[in-house]
């Protein structure tokens, strides 16, 4: 099914919601490529409202902080394909590539034609034709900007993917309401999956985009929801006395490590959730939570006090004996894994301060820092591992920024005047 059709679909049971999301970027990327999105051509009059495509993929790719777009007044002229280029023009403004394209229509079906032009060699890097609807111009879009993005830099972009997250607001009664919400990459298509007075977390992909796991306090106890996207339908996964808690998606889709404390102590569980087989992964005194899978689905990270500080440990995913990773500082916890399985985002202490790290994995390299908080969590990994997501405040509210992996690249999230939080990005949706 083509991605476009897929999200309107997706899309089609989920409420909508006028809260949207906005990015501000707080700093860029030297060195970033120039590159020229030129307006694309209609074959008739867009429709009102219809989103630009040209606009779109600029932002996206102004986002990655990668690339530096030319803005459309500062353009001699806007060719809407290779034939029509005038390279001397595009070499004066500094370009390094230029991207033209049209739209052909036909009622409520639309055909999107695109060229991407290296300018110093005055040649065509790629050139397709993407078949859509009215409903599917702004994923298609971003699916333009993630070509773009791969054939300039080398690695996949993830602009079509999604963004899940928890919101709070609070009435002039003191009323709170609590909301589990995706939205594009971009902050545009908030939905609202589900809404409770009670507190919500831990929002967990499934490995196709096609469900979220997550944690709900509706029923005045912790409980383990998995629900389908497509259906609104949920399922109740994990609801035994005491602590069921932050829930990871195998690779596999078929399983999902959670935390239980049914037995005791807060312990990783891994649940088969075809034959709802439950096997303990850890036994110890100590707290063990906050599961990862690693992408070869052979190890899960999780954090653990059992050194005598939270720490990260490694352990086979059917069990046995952990492996201490984390030796610097007092406080590492909240581990996810990268795209890779070469490294892991964490939150890490310094001084009082909780700040977003990265550790290579099988080295003796030291913690790269990303943030310095003073109260940073909940990291989550784009989909291409370019890009780490987490909470932070704004004074008094909880919101979601983002950093590149090398640090050289923030953004903030909000969304209007409530607090945003837990962010998880999806998978490439499939």
């Amino acid at each position: 099914m083509h991605l476009a059709l897929l999200l309107t679909l997706i899309l089609t049971y989920m409420a909508p919601t006028n809260a949207e999301m906005t990015i501000k970027i707080d700093d860029g990327m030297r060195g970033a490529i120039p590159i020229a999105i030129v307006p694309f051509a209609w074959s008739t009059n867009p429709t009102a409202g219809v989103d630009d495509i040209s606009t779109i993929v600029a932002a996206d790719l102004d986002r990655s902080g990668r690339f530096r777009t030319l803005p459309q007044q500062d353009m001699f002229s806007q060719p809407h394909t290779a034939q029509e280029v005038y390279f001397r023009d595009w070499v004066a403004l500094g370009q390094d590539a230029l991207l033209v394209g049209s739209v052909q229509t036909n009622g409520d079906s639309h055909v999107i034609s695109f060229q991407l032009i290296d300018i110093p060699q005055q040649e065509e890097i790629a050139a397709y034709r993407i078949p859509t609807t009215q409903a599917g111009i702004r994923a298609s879009a971003h699916w333009i900007a993630d070509i773009v993005y791969e054939k300039l830099t080398g690695t996949k972009g993830a602009f079509a993917t999604k963004l899940a997250y928890i919101t709070e607001t609070v009435n002039s009664a003191g009323i709170s309401q609590v909301s589990l919400k995706i939205a594009d990459a971009d902050g545009f298509n908030p939905q609202i999956i589900t809404s409770s007075p009670e507190p919500i977390m831990s929002p967990a992909w499934s490995p196709d985009g096609k469900k979220i796991a997550y944690v709900s306090f509706e029923n005045k106890q912790h409980t383990i929801y998995v629900q389908e996207l497509g259906t609104g339908e949920r399922q109740q996964v994990a609801a035994y006395s005491g602590i069921n808690s932050a829930p990871a998606w195998a690779p596999d889709g078929t399983r999902l490590a959670v935390v239980l404390s049914k037995d005791g102590d807060p312990e990783i569980y891994v649940l088969n959730l075809d034959t709802k087989y439950l096997e303990r992964i850890t036994n110890n005194i100590a707290i063990d939570t906050e599961p990862s899978w690693s992408p070869d689905g052979n190890f899960i990270i999780f954090t653990s006090d059992r050194g005598g500080s939270p720490q990260i440990y490694q352990v086979s995913a059917h069990g046995g004996e952990p492996k201490r990773l984390t030796f610097s500082g007092d406080y590492n916890a909240r581990p996810v894994y990268f795209p890779d399985g070469k490294s892991i985002a964490l939150v890490t202490k310094r001084a009082e301060n909780f700040g977003i790290g990265i550790l290579k994995l099988g080295s003796q390299s030291t913690l790269q820092e990303l943030t310095n908080g003073p109260m940073d969590e909940s990291p989550t990994l784009l989909a291409n591992g370019s890009m780490v997501a987490y909470t932070t405040r704004d004074g008094e509210r909880e919101i979601v920024a983002i950093v590149s992996t090398d640090g050289r690249v923030r953004q903030r999230i909000t969304e209007n005047a409530t607090s945003v939080r837990e962010p998880a990005f999806s998978p490439y949706i499939k």
